[in-house]
Parts: C-alpha cells; sequence; structure tokens
C-alpha cells in the first residue's frame, strides 16, 4: 500500500482531466460557478475537516484501517463533487465525468490497496 496512496490522487487527477477533455468538447463549467459557490465551500471544508480528523482519530499505522478510510473519504469526496455538478450543472451531463471518475478511484483504491 506504499506506493499506491500517493499515486491515488494522481490517478483521480489524470482521470477527470483525459475524460473531461474526450467527452466534454464545450468549456467545462464548474458547480462554484453558479449558485451552488457557498454550499461547494462549505461541503469542501466538512470533507476537508472530516478527512483531517479521520486521520488524527484513525490508527493510520493500521493498513486495513487506512483502506477503509480511502475508500470512504474518495466516496464522499467525489460523491459530493457529482452531487453538485448535477444539481447545479444538470444540462451539461457533466456529472457523468465525476460518477466515472468515482468508479475508476474506487477500482484503483480496491486494486492496488486491498
Amino acid at each position: 500500500m506504499n506506493f499506491a496512496v500517493p499515486f491515488l490522487g494522481l490517478f483521480l487527477s489524470l482521470a477527470y482531466i483525459i475524460l473531461s477533455g474526450l467527452f466534454l468538447k464545450d468549456r467545462k463549467r464548474k458547480a462554484f460557478e453558479t449558485d451552488g459557490k457557498y454550499i461547494q465551500i462549505c461541503g469542501l471544508i466538512g470533507i476537508g475537516l472530516l478527512g483531517v480528523l479521520g486521520i488524527l482519530v484513525l490508527d493510520i499505522s493500521n493498513n486495513n484501517t487506512m483502506k477503509w478510510f480511502w475508500l470512504g473519504f474518495t466516496t464522499v469526496a467525489i460523491g459530493f463533487q457529482a452531487l453538485l455538478e448535477w444539481w447545479f450543472l444538470k444540462e451539461t451531463k457533466q456529472y457523468i465525468i465525476s460518477l466515472f471518475v468515482l468508479i475508476l478511484g474506487l477500482i484503483y483504491i480496491i486494486t492496488f490497496m486491498f
């Protein structure tokens, strides 16, 4: 698991960039540019605090605990992004890209961390 965690963020970022480039031909809008700006800020702060609190409370030396933490954290973070995109950018279908990236991230975690 030592090599897999640092590459998780890189993998998810590259997957999102590549999939967005392939399937979204027009300008990619962000939920931050809509009425969901404050919901996204509050949600990301909450998810960040949840992540920091999870790292502080959980036993980070236990590989099994950290595997489940990363599964949950990835699901919550990307799921929240997909929910905001569905809610505020429904006409662009951009949320489908986020859901696909979530699936790829979960497959990555299950493949390389379990």
